[in-house]
């Protein structure tokens, strides 16, 4: 992996997940037919490839790409009487009380390119009727539809509205008079998708353990663990996973292992609860305080992994940069702890 790619952000980790058009098709079956395998992944384009067919101008479909983390063309379908369909996802780590509103924009500005799109091939009255020429658009003319779907990584219930009504202050006698804007919403944290494609299922599943603020962090780190040890998870589902959760790693240095499983994410995460926790009081030994944190952090997660006591010690010798001496100390300290 590149150095420049040390850095990478959830989103754009996120994005490379889902635009494999298996992940894709799967996710937009759960939420949209109940793991009926409706959308088939050779059915999928990436919009940011399509030149002509379906939108007029590259740059126009280009425009929409731009705004959204993914959006694909659904093509040659002909299930439900639909021949083309536009669908996007959305990915959020935090509870936004605006999005319902955001993903009417989303959605909107699809409709409005498509729109420009089209009127652009009407620039004479010719053929068309006054009202056509006036909408730059004829009677017959239809645009895709768009599909968006937002799927939540945070760790608390969304509490915020699901639709756009639920963003307004309406009269009762009102409502029945308001457009209202619905989302499709997906809660990783706990959800009854029926998911088929084996890393969606790991994906969600160990997502579902992570996000289980019930549990102590002992509990979540030795439960998934496990699971990827037990499921041998993908390791792109696990770097989504750790991306998700906006944990802060070193995707470098990961790469370069070339053995990535949920030990070594726990063990390159930064640990910031934990150090904040020690730093409280202790405004002098702040240094130390971090070093011993993540000490006791690499013995906990090399003992639920089966390290040897050799292996740990090598293994905070490496990571703290300390001495032999040093890591022995960490190892008589915060070893019987954790047996």
């Amino acid at each position: 992996m590149a150095r420049n790619q040390r850095n990478l952000k959830p989103d754009i980790i996120l994005k490379n997940y889902w635009r494999d058009n298996a992940r894709f098709a799967d996710l937009f079956n759960a939420v949209l037919f109940q793991g009926e395998q409706v959308i088939q992944p050779h059915e999928l384009e990436d919009l940011d490839t399509e030149s002509s067919t379906i939108l007029e101008h590259k740059k126009q479909a280009e425009g929409i790409a731009a705004s959204r983390d993914n959006i694909k063309i659904r093509k040659k379908s002909t299930a439900y009487g639909i021949e083309f369909v536009m669908l996007g996802n959305e990915s959020q780590e935090y509870i936004d009380y605006a999005m319902p509103m955001r993903v009417m924009g989303y959605d909107y500005s699809a409709y409005k390119k498509q729109y420009d799109s089209n009127a652009a091939k009407y620039k004479k009255a010719e053929g068309m009727e006054e009202d056509e020429y006036l909408s730059r658009m004829k009677r017959a003319d239809r645009f895709m539809p768009v599909i968006t779907v937002t799927v939540y990584y945070g760790k608390k219930p969304w509490d915020g509205a699901a639709s756009l009504h639920g963003m307004l202050n309406i009269p009762e006698a009102l409502r029945k008079y308001v457009n209202d804007y619905r989302m499709l919403l997906v809660e990783a944290r706990k959800n009854n998708l029926v998911l088929h494609n084996m890393n969606n299922v790991d994906l969600f599943n160990l997502l579902e353990i992570l996000l289980d603020s019930s549990r102590s962090a002992g509990e979540i780190r030795s439960r998934a663990i496990g699971y990827t040890k037990e499921r041998r998870v993908d390791r792109a589902v696990i770097l989504t996973a750790a991306g998700a959760l906006n944990n802060q790693i070193d995707y470098n240095a990961l790469e370069q292992r070339g053995d990535v499983n949920m030990f070594t994410v726990f063990e390159e995460t930064r640990i910031e609860g934990r150090e904040e926790g020690r730093e409280e009081g202790r405004e002098e030994g702040r240094e130390e305080g971090r070093e011993e944190g993540r000490a006791e952090e690499i013995i906990e997660t090399g003992y639920e992994f089966g390290l040897s006591d050799d292996d740990i010690l090598g293994r905070l010798q490496k990571k703290l940069d300390i001495s032999s001496e040093m890591a022995q100390r960490y190892f008589r300290e915060f070893g019987k702890r954790t047996v």
